[in-house]
């Protein structure tokens, strides 16, 4: 039995092994629904795409749902990337060389204040929404009433959601 082999300079082999992520799947996702209301799929093969979207594991998973149709594709992290010799760096478009990038793996994201409290109350909202919920209960308010505990979830996870997207930056498209 022998090693698989690490990908070569070919595109293709790398786009084997480049593993995507949500934001990628999302981006495909968003480029069907387009397709989707250009006419270009009709509803079943939109759901069988999406299906396979929301299942991809590689750039090639998600490249091969879009090599039948036009433009807009989704752009991909890993799709073509391009072909580097040992020993050399890849070059800009330009042709002068790129210094070689560090790969930092576990680099802190950077957060507003707003965002990292978004993150903690969404966190903690639901252990507090149990607690809530069970108080309600051992005080003798009836279970009919007592589910509206359960509400701090969503009213929470809505105030995040905001709070999130005031602190993005405007998208530049």
């Amino acid at each position: 039995m022998t090693a698989p082999q690490p990908p070569g300079n070919d595109p293709a082999d790398r786009n084997r092994v480049v593993r995507v992520g949500d934001q990628e799947r999302n981006a495909a996702l968003e480029a069907l629904g387009e397709h989707l209301s250009a006419g270009r799929l009709d509803l079943d093969e939109y759901g069988e795409r999406s299906a396979k979207v929301t299942q991809a594991r590689t750039v090639a998973d998600l490249q091969e749902l879009f090599d039948d149709l036009p433009a807009p594709h989704p752009q991909l992290s890993g799709w073509a990337l391009p072909a580097v010799r040992a020993g050399s760096s890849p070059a800009v478009s330009g042709g002068a060389p790129m210094p070689p990038q560090p790969f930092v793996p576990n680099a802190p994201v950077k957060r507003s204040r707003g965002q990292t409290a978004a993150a903690i109350a969404t966190g903690v909202s639901v252990p507090v929404a149990f607690g809530l919920f069970m108080l309600l209960l051992t005080i003798g308010v009836p279970g009919g009433v007592a589910w509206i505990a359960w509400l701090l979830i969503p009213i929470v996870g809505g105030i995040a959601n905001a709070v999130q997207n005031d602190q993005r930056p405007p998208n530049r498209d």
